[in-house]
């Protein structure tokens, strides 16, 4: 087991060569990493078994069949796209785990068949829209984002036939509900909570309730020496403030509120702000806690414009509700858990998004979360253990085979 557990850790590092950037690991969808990555990973899929094939949104997939061909199938993965200066560990080991997990499985023993898939675009990092590769296979895609354009002004219409992809295939991707029994997907915790219970591994109750936005003050720019205090409708005071009373707000409430990026125009040093253009990416365990923050945060935004003589705007860009994993599912996880040795599992729900997010659209869903030291993750110090990564793969299976059992 700590062989296989290291064979994977190795693959991690294969997969995290593949990188736009000489200095750190970024890989975007549809991008010519993107097709290495899926070439690399459809190799390990076939040496482990399975029939592969690219699907028409650019995912990686694999399939071994059951007791007889053609079977509802269970389906294993994650996502092999990231963030910037990302680590190595978010996503990739999902997908790692899953494919060796299909590779000790004989085919044709299961009551269901076995999928794997890698998902190409969890991240939304380059055209700033998340989960486009499982909302192609859950069939919740919508049209408007074939004109989302990334840095380079390239639409995602365009990034589709750039990487061999027909976007009028699209719906080639789509999966129907008879055709899946579950989705299980294996993720580093992306938090401390794992490490300070001193367990290697946990089972996912929910997946966060999400939304972001995108916000400004609207003020005057003027010069910085000739004009009044009182005079002045500075726009990044204002915006600093309700910055300040988003983080209060969110500790007060319980939920995660987190202004990402922040852009000042007209940027001179001597020039009072005219406008500010900031993010807002709110979160929390159910949806009607997240929205009542942020009605009361875009009351606070609306009161500090009117009191600074500025003008406050707030424009959703992205939504993502709350989603509950499955019992059954879940309970199959538990007996993974429990066939490490550790008979008490530990029971958390996700702070992050998912995949599950899309792909409980069309089918039922369940994650294991697994240790990572200090919680970190999106950066090059994610890190976890070969023991912990075996601990991870002897429940995945174990998983795998009790939802057979069941």
């Amino acid at each position: 087991m700590q062989t296989d557990a290291h064979l994977i850790l190795e693959r991690c590092d294969e997969l995290a060569a593949l990188s736009s950037e000489p200095e750190f690991l970024k890989r975007v969808h549809l991008s010519k990493e993107h097709a290495a990555a899926n070439e690399l990973v459809a190799r390990w899929m076939a040496e482990a078994g399975l029939t592969t094939w690219q699907d028409a949104a650019g995912n990686q997939c694999g399939r071994l069949e059951g007791r007889e061909p053609g079977l509802p199938a269970l389906l294993l993965g994650s996502h092999i796209d990231t963030v910037p200066d990302a680590g190595r560990y978010d996503g990739m080991l999902g997908v790692l785990l899953a494919i060796a997990v299909a590779g000790r499985i004989e085919a044709g023993t299961l009551p269901f068949a076995l999928e794997v898939v890698a998902f190409s675009d969890e991240e939304g990092t380059r055209f700033g829209t998340a989960l486009l590769g499982s909302r192609a296979v859950a069939g919740t895609w919508d049209d408007e984002w074939w004109n989302l354009t990334d840095d380079d002004g390239i639409t995602l219409f365009e990034a589709f036939q750039d990487f061999g992809l027909d976007p009028a295939r699209l719906p080639g991707a789509f999966r129907r509900p008879e055709e899946l029994i579950g989705y299980l997907e294996v993720h580093i915790e992306q938090g401390p909570a794992l490490e300070d219970a001193g367990r290697e591994l946990g089972v996912v109750t929910s997946i966060a309730a999400a939304r972001r936005f995108e916000l400004s003050m609207l003020g005057k720019a003027g010069h910085a020496g000739g004009t009044p205090f009182e005079r002045r409708q500075d726009a990044l005071v204002g915006a600093s403030e309700l910055v300040v009373e988003i983080e209060r707000l969110s500790r007060e409430r319980g939920v995660i509120g987190t202004v990402g990026r922040l852009e000042v125009h007209p940027g001179g040093v001597n020039v009072i702000p005219g406008l500010v253009e900031f993010s807002l990416d709110l979160r929390a365990e159910f949806d009607e806690d997240r929205d009542d923050a942020l009605r009361i945060i875009e009351e606070a935004g609306h009161a500090i414009a009117a009191r600074r003589r500025l003008q406050f705007r707030l424009h959703e860009f992205y939504r993502a509700d709350a989603v509950v994993c499955d019992l059954d599912l879940r309970a199959a996880f538990e007996a993974g858990i429990r066939a490490t040795g550790d008979d008490e599992p530990i029971a958390l729900w996700s702070r992050a998004g998912h995949d599950g997010v899309a792909i409980v659209a069309v089918t039922p869903i369940a994650m294991l979360f697994l240790r990572c030291k200090g919680g970190v993750s999106h950066h090059p110090d994610e890190s976890v253990t070969a023991q912990d990564v075996a601990a991870a793969l002897t429940a995945f299976e174990a998983a795998v085979r009790a939802v057979a059992a069941a």
